[in-house]
């Protein structure tokens, strides 16, 4: 379905009723399993995007100020190798580090478009008209929809860099990201670039202050999501008791984040018509944060089909920022 907003084309991919479904979906199958555990898209109301822009402003949360100020350094080179006229950003949210790319290429001369693609529709068009006021005279098209689904119907026009940052693909667990991958691989064509950005493997005290900071505000965004469910689904959880865990799996070189029963207790979905009993001291798992290796990431990106072209750090090693293209 396509509709027009002032100054920018909408194209939905993902409607109400598709949301509510996964959710439903996401929600039996993640409280049912052994581990329990729970998707992070869920954690995205408004009140989890303030805490989460909160959490990228903690002294602790080196990730977005890190990747910005390589953004700042490396996005002159982008646009000049590139040569992009279209700029198509997954899992865009605010588009916020994405202006000094979208400015890069301005200042190139060859920006025509942008295409922010995510789940939430308000903050597209927000994103997008902010970008449409900076840059008068491009073409916004805001693409509602789910980025391990959807990226296959993004549109194709003109020559594209599609841009993935945060570390947002450590988010995906090894199969789900070599699939993610490969959907990108699939819809470059020639001409067309892939920049995405990885947060790295590091001294694991820094890792984990960056998941549990002293302020407490990531604690309180990994509760929220027990908020969203019980809004969401006639839920009766209490964000109260359960503990916020940041922990290290150091085989996998991943944080996890989960919630930790300080009790046992038996919560209630009504919506679901679901009854789901935890243990004192059981955790449910809301997010993985993959951190990782250039050498292992030159791997995956070769496996799904792409050739690293680029690939920068910042000068402490933390962030990883690679450029890639169709093998």
């Amino acid at each position: 379905m396509i509709v027009t907003a002032p100054r920018i084309r909408v194209e939905r991919h993902l409607g109400p009723a598709q949301l509510t479904r996964a959710l439903h979906d996401d929600v039996t199958a993640g409280l049912t399993a052994s581990p329990k555990t729970l998707p992070p898209k869920w954690f995205y109301d408004e009140r989890g995007s303030q805490l989460f822009e909160e959490i990228t402003r903690l002294p602790e949360y080196y990730p977005t100020r890190t990747e910005r100020a390589m953004l700042l350094d490396v996005a002159p080179a982008v646009a000049l190798r590139t040569g992009a006229d279209t700029l198509v950003e997954i899992g865009s949210g605010t588009s916020e580090k994405t202006r000094l790319l979208l400015a890069a290429l301005s200042a190139e001369g060859t920006l025509r478009r942008f295409v922010p693609f995510d789940v939430d529709e308000a903050t597209l068009l927000a994103a997008g008209q902010a970008v449409a006021a900076e840059h008068p005279g491009i073409e916004v098209t805001a693409v509602v929809g789910d980025f391990e689904h959807h990226v296959p119907l993004l549109p194709r026009t003109g020559r594209r860099l599609l841009v993935f940052l945060g570390s947002t693909i450590g988010n995906l667990e090894p199969p789900a990201r070599a699939a993610f991958l490969r959907a990108v691989a699939g819809s470059l064509a020639t001409g067309d670039a892939f920049l995405l950005g990885t947060d790295l493997v590091k001294d694991v005290g820094r890792l984990q202050a960056a998941y549990d900071d002293a302020a407490g505000v990531t604690a309180a965004f990994n509760r929220n999501v027990l908020e969203v469910i019980n809004r969401s689904l006639d839920a009766d959880f209490e964000a109260q008791a359960f503990d916020h865990v940041a922990y290290w799996d150091a085989q996998r070189e991943w944080i996890e984040m989960r919630l930790r029963s300080t009790r046992a207790q038996t919560v209630e979905l009504r919506e679901l018509g679901l009854e789901v009993a935890f243990a004192a001291g059981e955790d449910l798992r809301t997010e993985v944060s993959a951190k990782f290796r250039a050498e292992r990431l030159a791997v995956e990106l070769a496996d799904a089909g792409l050739r690293l072209l680029q690939w920068w750090t910042d000068p402490a090693g933390d962030f990883g920022l690679s450029l890639s293209t169709p093998a």
